[in-house]
Order: C-alpha cells, then structure tokens, then sequence
C-alpha cells in the first residue's frame, strides 16, 4: 500500500528570514493576481484561455522586465506552481461534468504560502551542533531563502514529495508531503461497529461507548466575542487593529487546535478497535445552511436554526469522517457510509419506523415491540445494520458482529 501524507513542522526564521518569506509569498500573491486578471481580459475580449506553457512564457519576461524584477529577488519554482494551481483551477471552473468555482484574486494575510514542488532542491540537517558541541535547532534549506531553523515534532517518516511554507497567526510553517509503501495491513480486530454523530455527544457507538461533545468553539466564545468587539471599535489598519487581528488570529487558531486533537484522539481509538466502521452519509453543508430567508420569503425558527448549525459545525462532523476514512484504510479496515434515513425514529430490534418512538432527545421508546434504550445507542445499531446489509445483503455477519 501507497501512504500518502503530511507532517507539519514550525519554522524559526530569522528576522531576515522572515523578511525574504514574506517577499516571497507577496511574489506568488503578484504572479496569480496578475495571471488571472491576464486570463480574465482574454475571456472577456472571447479570446479563449491561456494554457500554462503561454502563461509560464508571461512570467519569464515579467521576471526579465524592469517593472516586475522583483519577481527575480525570490524563488521561481512556488511562482511556476501557482500558476500550475490557476491552470487547474480554471480547467475545474470550465468542467461541464462537475464545475467548481471560478478562481479569485488573493489578498494579502489569507492563506499565505508557497510550494516547493522539487524535493532535491531541499535539504536538511537534522543533528546540527553548536561551536561548544551542543546539538540545537534542527534546520531546513530553502531556496533563496537559507538554512531555516525548525521544530521537529515528529519523524519525517518518508520520500518527500513537495514542501509547502505557510503562514498562520504569527508562524510560519512548513509542511512535508512524503510516500512511502508498506505491506498490506491486515486489522487486528474482526468487529464492527456503527456511529451515530450528534451534538449532545459527539460520537456514539453500537456498543454503548459514547464520546463527549467537542465545546471548544463554546469555551472560547465569550473570549473571541469580547476581542472582535475590540477589534470593531480600532481604526482599520491601524498598528493597534493589527495587534487585535492577530489576538483573534491565535483566538481561532486555539479553537481549531483544540477540536482537531480531540476527533484525532476520538478516531485513533475507533479505527484501532474496529475493522469496520459505519457512518451516516449525512450532508453537512445543507445541514447547516442558513434559515434566514429572503425579505420576500423570510425564515423561521432563525435563531435556533443557527444555534444548530453552531452546535453541529463545532464538532467537525466532515473532518471525523475524513480521519476515520484514511486511518482505517492505513490499518486495513473500512469505512462504510449510508443512508441517515430514519435511523433515529427506527426500532433496532423489531424495524418498525414512528416518529413517537423518539420520546426525547435521549430516550428512546418503540411503540409497537416496547424496547427501549439510549436514541443515540438504538439510532448507532440501525446504522450498523444498514451497513452491514449493503456489504452482504443480509443483516447478520458472524465475524462482524457488533
């Protein structure tokens, strides 16, 4: 098996360091406005599209021009990329099967980075030592850039593919793309298991185990609502704006941090106990769409819609899927997905489907067999059946048995 991912390290630049990555991610920023605003003025005057080969021709003379040297001054290969990421972005836009949205212009401080798609341009030197012996920060070579001091967190563990600096709340980044191939994992574990996500709990299982709700937008909120009332009342721009903007910067930061170790540690355990997984097919992103209407066809029950979609977006839902999916398919397991019809008004042991068996949101009551347990735990084992349905087409596996 192929694994494909990626390990983050926090660089330590110096302040010259830190001066030229900013130069140079301005650069990217330039390279993109400037070839997008030059492909919007082709569609407009009917004139087709660039292709990259043309463009990339565009970006050498800007280089070479007394008006754009400056593009010289930093590395060219994150200039080339970007332009790869527009030609490709504009071929996703122009899709008849599945159109994506048409690219936009960049602004300065929002997902700044660059990528360095050639690894043997990189180099490292993982034990470097002082002029007294003693070892220090390990370093990363980045062309036009220098020998960049980082934090190793974790082994690189790979073949390196692509780096990609980045900057966020204050730091810069760095992360590594590595492959490499492993024998074909076979999962320790011969269970199954069915989860039902929610807000009262995040996750909860058909075994009866249950995982408590992310809060880590709510313990902050009081918090982040104070600092961007601040950050409301300083003028726009200002040194004083700028030092609140970044407060609410690391605000959010914490926030997302926080969420993200808590589904890490919630999926690492899951995917480690069961060989398969089973999960509601839910759409997210219409969940949590907005109630508020139009003036002509205004919403109702606005408010705690959006308390809802608060709730729902705090716990990182799509993210949970997406780390049960790959982390299980590391370890050899599966991630089965279904259809989230009616799996809480439904009766795990006799089928039958009423919306008053849902006596609260915790209680859960069949009005036709009399069984009762936890909606969540009883909605989890319907789940499960239906996934293991859709894989044998019968609901009982003897070496998947919950």
């Amino acid at each position: 098996m192929l694994i494909r991912k990626a390990v983050r390290y926090r660089l330590e630049p110096t302040p010259e360091q830190d001066h030229l990555l900013v130069c140079a991610v301005g650069c990217v920023r330039f390279v993109w406005n400037r070839a997008l605003a030059l492909q919007q003025s082709y569609l407009a005057e009917r004139c087709g599209r660039l292709s990259y080969g043309e463009i990339a021709h565009c970006l050498t003379t800007w280089r070479n021009s007394e008006a754009f040297g400056f593009l010289a001054e930093s590395p060219s290969q994150p200039q080339q990329q970007t332009l790869k990421h527009l030609d490709r972005a504009l071929k996703d836009a122009f899709d008849k099967k599945s159109p994506k949205r048409f690219p936009v212009f960049k602004k300065k401080g929002r997902h700044d980075s660059l990528r360095y798609p050639q690894p043997e341009h990189i180099q490292f030197d993982l034990k470097p030592q002082d002029a007294q012996g003693r070892q220090v920060f390990p370093k990363i070579y980045l062309p036009m850039i220098g020998w960049v001091k980082f934090r190793k967190s974790c082994i690189i563990g790979g073949e390196i593919r692509n780096v990609t600096v980045s900057r966020a709340g204050g730091h810069w980044y760095a992360a590594l793309q590595i492959e490499k191939e492993i024998p074909d994992p076979v999962h320790p574990s011969t269970t199954a298991v069915g989860c039902d996500r929610g807000v009262a709990n995040l996750l909860t299982l058909s075994d009866g185990t249950m995982f408590l709700p992310v809060a880590s937008y709510r313990a902050h909120q009081k918090t982040l609502a104070r600092a961007q009332r601040r950050l409301a009342h300083k003028v726009k721009f200002s040194a004083n704006w700028k030092k609140q903007k970044a407060t609410v910067t690391r605000l959010h930061q914490s926030i997302a941090a926080m969420r993200k170790t808590v589904l890490h540690q919630v999926s690492t355990i899951i995917s480690q106990n069961h060989a398969v997984v089973v999960l509601e097919d839910l759409k997210v992103r219409n969940m949590t769409a907005s109630a508020r209407g139009t003036v002509a066809h205004p919403g109702r029950n606005v408010r705690p819609k959006a308390g809802l979609n608060k709730a729902i977006l705090d716990q990182g839902w799509g993210l949970l899927k997406q780390m049960l999916d790959y982390k299980l398919q590391w370890s050899g397991g599966m991630l089965l997905l279904v259809d989230p019809a009616y799996t809480s008004q439904g009766c795990a042991v006799c089928k039958a489907v009423d919306a008053h068996n849902r006596v609260t949101q915790a209680e859960f009551h069949c009005q036709r067999c009399g069984h009762k347990d936890h909606a969540d735990v009883n909605a989890a084992k319907n789940i499960l059946a239906r996934g293991l349905e859709s894989t044998t087409g019968h609901a009982g596996v003897a070496c998947f048995a919950a």
